[in-house]
Order: C-alpha cells, then sequence, then structure tokens
C-alpha cells in the first residue's frame, strides 16, 4: 500500500479518534476518559506485537527507539487529556479539531525542521502558512 494511502488512513483514524473524545468528554472525567483510551490502544498494540510475534516477524528495538517511543508516550498522553479539557469545555469539533491538529502539524513541522534539518519547499511554506491563518480565523 502507498504512504498517501495509509497517511489518509491515519488521517480517517485521527478524525474519528478525537471526534470520539469530543463525544465522551462530555460523560466522563477527563483523566479517567485518557486512561480508559490508553489501556485500549494498549491492549490493540499488544494484540498486534503477539501476533507479530507468533508470526516470527522481524520486531525490531533499540534504546534509542524505546527512549523516543516513550517521549512520544508522555506527548500523546499529555495531548489526549487535554483534548478532553478543551472539548468538555464546549468547543465543537469542527473549531476544536482543526485548531489541534492544525496546530500540531505547524509545532510538528517545526521541530523537523529545527532538529532534524529538514528543508521546505515554497509550496510547503505555503501550506503552513495557511494553517496558521486557519487557526487564526477559527480562534477569531
Amino acid at each position: 500500500m502507498s504512504w498517501i494511502l495509509l497517511a489518509l488512513l491515519t488521517a480517517l483514524f485521527y478524525g474519528a479518534y478525537n471526534f470520539f473524545i469530543k463525544i465522551s468528554s462530555g460523560y466522563i472525567n477527563q483523566i479517567a476518559g485518557a486512561v480508559i483510551l490508553q489501556l485500549v490502544a494498549l491492549l490493540i498494540g499488544t494484540g498486534i506485537l503477539l501476533f507479530l510475534k507468533l508470526t516470527n516477524s522481524v520486531i525490531e528495538i533499540s534504546n534509542k527507539g524505546v527512549l523516543y517511543a516513550v517521549l512520544a508516550g508522555v506527548f500523546v498522553g499529555l495531548a489526549e487529556i487535554i483534548s478532553f479539557i478543551v472539548f468538555s469545555k464546549g468547543v465543537s469539533v469542527s473549531t476544536g479539531l482543526p485548531i489541534i491538529i492544525g496546530g500540531s502539524i505547524v509545532i510538528g513541522s517545526i521541530l523537523g525542521i529545527v532538529f532534524l534539518k529538514e528543508s521546505l519547499t515554497p509550496l510547503h511554506i505555503l501550506a503552513i502558512a495557511l494553517i496558521v491563518l486557519g487557526i487564526i480565523i477559527l480562534v477569531k
């Protein structure tokens, strides 16, 4: 499967994930919701990892990989908790989600440029500027 189809599938999952955070935020404590979300993700990931192990797939693990996965886990856990809080304040999905996801694109791009020495084309710069403009419009 091409990377673009996988990226679009990931976007579908992230969109649904945030949609269900919004719906559940009115019915559950934010921390409890984030913990349940993580437990379900843990069960799914564990099941897939066990399947890979049982099918003798190569499972590469390094100290750096573990460190960066832990850091990613810290930030996704914090993002989930704050997402529950944001949506429990009555923010609509059509406003909150573009700000959260758009903002994450801008921050991720900046981190890639600063720490991974990635470069941007003029088209990339325009796209990121449009995201920032969209966030500003949504906030107003």
